[in-house]
């Protein structure tokens, strides 16, 4: 991967951009890294694969069923009854 300045970039977008198809650029600012520059088609396939938490609450009930569905294939069988209750009184306080 390159790496060249803002300035540079600004200067030649064109060169740039058409390098940006072999490989991604990293764009500096003040010698520091700011951005890169990347082919669209990988930035498709970044995105493609782009995944974002989300607060329980904004959870759809297709999202909550689909969830309450899914399975974790294992050797041996298990469900949450599995998990051990958490003593309030053993956790340990900051």
């Amino acid at each position: 991967m390159i790496s060249v300045s803002s300035v540079d970039v600004q200067k030649n977008i064109d060169e740039f951009g058409r390098r940006a198809n072999a490989e991604p650029i990293e764009v500096k600012h003040d010698n520091r890294s700011k951005s890169y520059l990347i082919s669209e088609k990988l930035f498709r396939d970044l995105m493609s694969s782009y995944r974002r938490a989300l607060p329980v609450e904004e959870l759809s009930d297709e999202d909550v069923a689909l969830i309450e569905r899914a399975q974790v294939m294992t050797e041996e069988p298990y469900n949450l009854d599995d998990i051990p209750e958490i003593d309030q009184s053993s956790t340990l306080s900051r």
